[in-house]
């Protein structure tokens, strides 16, 4: 025989005090970042909730990069929530060094990337198990478009510590490190002009 269906009423429904606030965030959160795949970011978000880590959260909405070749889908906003996630794992709060391969493309796939773009900024620097954040980073910034100059502006926004609008300054030693990888990536770029342009701009700090 058949058990009758199970009536409910307000009374018998709790809900936990926390949930509405939780909901509340989340959905401001997948407003801001605007994924491509809502549950594969979910699951990264509440995965990064549980643990404690920075959340896949964007800063603010962003419009579309208009000098990329092809939509990936990578944007400086992206780029910086990575940037959050590995400077979190980092001993003292410091810039991480070397970060594992794996957790990195599991951070990226919980951001809605394509693998495939992950796995091709990789092989740009070949590598096995780890690879230089600061370098993969700079990869990331150079393949928004424009000029190295850009992918340079693209950096130090995210690296920067001052304000939303401020001049987003790096240390010197950073910009040249990074400059330099960029460059010698280059062949349009001769190492003479870098080390001129790094120089000139030493001296007006």
């Amino acid at each position: 025989m058949p058990l009758p269906p199970v009536m409910f009423c307000a009374q018998q429904i709790h809900i936990p005090p926390e949930l509405p606030d939780i909901l509340k965030q989340f959905t401001k959160a997948a407003i801001r970042t605007q994924p491509a795949d809502v549950l594969l970011w979910s699951a990264g978000y509440f995965s990064a909730l549980s643990n404690g880590d920075p959340l896949p959260v964007k800063d603010r909405i962003e419009m579309p990069v208009a000098t990329q070749k092809t939509d990936t889908g990578l944007t400086q906003g992206l780029l910086k929530v990575l940037h959050k996630q590995v400077r979190h794992c980092a001993p003292r709060g410091g810039h991480k060094e070397f970060v594992e391969l794996q957790d990195l493309e599991k951070k990226w796939k919980n951001l809605c990337l394509p693998v495939e773009k992950f796995r091709a900024l990789v092989k740009l620097d070949p590598c096995t198990d780890k690879i230089e954040w600061m370098k993969f980073l700079a990869l990331g910034c150079s393949t928004l478009g424009g000029s190295l100059n850009t992918a340079m502006k693209h950096l130090c926004e995210i690296l920067t510590t001052d304000p939303e609008g401020g001049p987003a300054r790096i240390p010197f030693e950073t910009f040249s490190y990074v400059y330099n990888y960029l460059a010698s990536l280059d062949p349009e770029v001769h190492s003479a002009e870098t080390e001129s342009y790094l120089a000139a701009l030493k001296e007006t700090m």
